[in-house]
């Protein structure tokens, strides 16, 4: 089986190095090249929950070129930069492959759809996951609780589906299909509004937030708007208090720093419009006031158009 991943930053990495072990080939694209060059000159080294992986057998590029015939196409770049490497992968694709995404935020699905209609899209759901990058070639992973895979197409067909599940698993990651994929895509949503907006406006990794009165108030205000905004779209969250579902899942992530945080400290672009900026623009469309997510949105834009302009 040949698999493509596109964008190999912590996440992708892990992918491709896991699937690369269990003997799958593996062609990953990524615009970093140092990166690129180690991965091909020594191999992938992920440092995780069960040891060290050592992949030496993933073929790393810069481009898009040579992509045609693979069995299935992950893309795991961040939310803002998947319409562009769409563009540049339709032209590799065969009409019908499976393309499966793995994002932060809403929106990706819709993307993907606007530009490869026909083909057999899978979004999923990393769950409890810790990684980042070390070094070039280098991926640290500490913790490997679930993937959930779910079709979004119409064309979807369950046998494939069930067949890339078990190649997922067979790379050592506990994965599963779950039918209404839209319903955990939105109770993650409600994590990742609550912590990734507020963090980087306030500075402070989660467990900061959460043990800061007036921070975690501000912060539980922008999971209350999102959660009416996914109540009144029919959403089927599987629970009925969304304060202590986040707050579980902030003290369960204690110290860490969301990603958005990090981008926003590196004076990188953020995710920001996929996470907290979706709450503004559907809410509007429901006659739902939405202050809270408006202020993180205008603090963080104006804050990548001035590191812009230095």
């Amino acid at each position: 089986m040949k698999i493509a991943i596109i964008g190999t930053g912590a996440m992708g990495s892990i992918y491709a190095a896991r699937f690369a072990k269990a003997g799958y080939e593996v062609i990953a694209v990524d615009i970093w090249q140092e990166h690129v060059d180690q991965i091909n000159k020594d191999g992938l080294v992920v440092e995780g929950p069960d040891g060290r992986i050592t992949a030496k057998n993933v073929k790393a590029h810069t481009n898009f070129l040579n992509l045609k015939g693979c069995d299935f196409y992950i893309i795991a770049t961040k939310a803002l930069d998947l319409e562009k490497s769409i563009e540049h992968l339709k032209d590799q694709v065969e009409l019908n492959s499976p393309i499966i995404t793995i994002q932060n935020g809403l929106g990706s699905g819709d993307i993907i759809l606007k530009h490869m209609p026909k083909n057999h899209v899978i979004l999923g759901v990393a769950e409890g996951f810790g990684a980042s990058i070390k070094a070039p070639g280098r991926i640290v992973h500490t913790a490997n609780k679930q993937i959930r895979l779910g079709s979004i197409s119409k064309r979807s067909n369950k046998s494939e589906l069930q067949d890339i599940v078990s190649v997922w698993r067979s790379g050592g990651l506990k994965t599963e299909i779950y039918e209404n994929i839209e319903q955990l895509i939105w109770e993650k949503l409600l994590c990742n509004v609550t912590l990734s907006g507020p963090c980087s406006i306030f500075g402070c990794n989660v467990k900061e937030l959460k043990n800061n009165k007036e921070y975690w108030a501000f912060a539980l205000n922008c999971m209350k708007e999102a959660y009416s905004v996914g109540l009144a779209k029919g959403i089927p969250f599987s629970f009925s208090d969304p304060i202590a579902y986040v707050s579980d899942f902030a003290e369960r992530v204690g110290s860490a720093k969301p990603s958005m945080l990090q981008d926003f400290e590196a004076k990188k672009r953020t995710e920001i419009n996929f996470i907290n900026g979706a709450i503004p623009l559907l809410a509007a469309e429901l006659k739902i006031t939405t202050p809270f997510n408006d202020y993180v949105c205008k603090i963080i834009h104006q804050a990548e158009i001035s590191t812009e302009h230095s």
